[in-house]
């Protein structure tokens, strides 16, 4: 079975792998600690008590070193015969007296008497009064003799007062074996260990459970997560389908649109317009034969007049009729490049409204050569081009009527896949928020059809003139007009 990278596990196995070694090794060090306290506290406990029945037994065969001296022969001799054959020297393996200056008064080994050694600390700790017990690994030259029978011992120091003033006048130095330490320290020590190796595995196993229901909470929630991001996804991928399909639709009806609106103008033309034509015919017939009939000087008293109004109304109708059969209709713009619907909608304006507009086209900036423009299906972009003249239209229109068609300039970029065109005039401005109210049809016009495409449509004004800044999409994707 391939075992996963530690990054990989889950959060409570990682802290498994994690936290045991450092639980482990602090209660191996914690466990250390503990045990070494006990054994040096019962070291001190049976030195302590030791060291009484010393200083008591002893202490007044050491009254000749008050004086500074060296003990007497029947001193070393009373000692002799109290650490042979008595429980006391049963107990203490080893013996020694030291004065102040570190020299050895008194010791079994006679070879030690009148020897000088360096203070240590347990000496040193006696003078000031205090017994000093500890084990001791027998590492200094004082411990020759010790060496050679025991690795370590235990060794106290108990200072030895005179009877009146308590003044210190010698250290006896003793050692006992770590016999009796041993029986009373591992079972104490014993009893630690199992009460800090439980205390530690409750501990870590509390941790534990506690770390494994959190992993298995947020293993549970992310399960969840990747179900519902999961879900998201398909839900978005439907939006997007749905919104292409809309995109589709609404350009399909763009294009559709401006066929019904071509049909219109056609039916206006060859419908009201022949008729109202066929009228002004007869009306001017009719006209003509009222002058030419004898007695026409009273022509007008039998309504020749009348039928003159009757016939300039005609005419008018017919011209306004005309105007708005050419503005429903769109040019054929389906072959034309970009730039060129851009100048065609342009020139259209002008020669209607007698306004000059300034232009600037940059094509072609998607293509494979700077200067052309991208090889493109004409049902793709033919609604972005009857979008994009429409726009146009509507835009110089509003300058027209509203700024009197001062400063009117037009400037369109093509750039990462989209068209941005530019509309401005230096007219007196109006308020932008304005832009979505019922009165403001052209705008909502405007703006709902470049929406509807996925462009988007933005309005600034102010005293210095009006821009309408302009994106669309260069392509409608999946358009098929077959």
């Amino acid at each position: 079975m391939k075992i996963k990278p530690f990054s990989q596990q889950s959060l409570w196995c990682q802290f498994l792998l994690a936290s045991f070694p450092i639980f482990l090794i602090s209660t191996l060090l914690i466990g250390t600690w503990v045990s070494k306290k006990i054994e040096n506290s019962v070291a001190y406990r049976l030195g302590g008590v030791t060291a009484l029945y010393v200083e008591s037994f002893i202490g007044n065969y050491l009254q000749s070193a008050a004086r500074g001296g060296d003990l007497t022969e029947q001193d070393r001799a009373a000692l002799q015969s109290i650490l042979k054959g008595t429980p006391l020297g049963k107990k203490i393996v080893a013996f020694k007296v030291w004065n102040r200056e570190g020299k050895i008064l008194y010791s079994p080994n006679a070879s030690l008497i009148g020897k000088s050694f360096p203070i240590e600390d347990g000496l040193a700790e006696a003078y000031a009064g205090n017994i000093h017990s500890e084990i001791s690994q027998l590492s200094h030259k004082e411990h020759a003799t010790e060496q050679a029978r025991w690795d370590r011992l235990i060794e106290t120091y108990v200072p030895i007062r005179t009877p009146g003033d308590e003044r210190i006048i010698a250290v006896a130095e003793f050692y006992q074996t770590t016999e009796e330490l041993s029986r009373e320290a591992s079972m104490a020590q014993l009893q630690s260990w199992v009460i800090v190796a439980a205390t530690f595995l409750a501990i870590y196993l509390l941790l534990l459970g506690l770390v494994r229901q959190g992993s298995d909470t947020i293993t549970r929630q992310r399960s969840e997560l990747e179900r519902q991001i999961g879900t998201l996804m398909e839900l978005n991928e439907q939006n997007q389908m749905l919104n292409d399909r809309v995109r589709r639709a609404a350009a399909r009806a763009t294009s559709l649109n401006e066929n019904f609106l071509r049909r219109i103008s056609s039916d206006l033309h060859d419908g009201p317009g022949q008729d109202l034509g066929f009228a002004l015919m007869q009306i001017d017939t009719i006209i003509a034969r009222c002058m030419a009939c004898p007695g026409r000087e009273q022509a007008h008293n039998f309504g020749a007049g009348d039928f003159h109004t009757l016939s300039q109304s005609l005419r008018s109708a017919m011209a306004e009729l005309r105007t708005i059969s050419a503005g429903l209709c769109l040019p054929d713009i389906t072959n034309l490049p970009l730039p060129d619907v851009v100048e065609r909608a342009v020139r259209d304006y002008e020669g209607k409204s007698g306004a000059m507009v300034k232009v600037a086209v940059s094509p072609g900036m998607d293509g494979p050569e700077s200067g052309s423009e991208p090889e493109l299906e004409p049902e793709s972009i033919l609604p972005v081009k009857i979008t994009l003249y429409r726009v146009l239209q509507e835009s110089l229109a509003n300058g027209f009527r509203h700024a009197g068609g001062i400063g009117q300039s037009v400037s369109m970029v093509q750039a990462d896949g989209r068209i941005h065109l530019r509309v401005n005039d230096a007219g007196k401005g109006f308020f932008p928020q304005d832009d979505r109210d019922a009165k403001h049809l052209g705008l909502k016009g405007m703006r709902g059809r470049v929406e509807i495409l996925g462009g988007t449509f933005q309005i600034s004004s102010s005293d210095s003139g009006t821009v309408i800044h302009v994106t669309l999409p260069l392509t409608v994707p999946g358009m098929n007009y077959a």
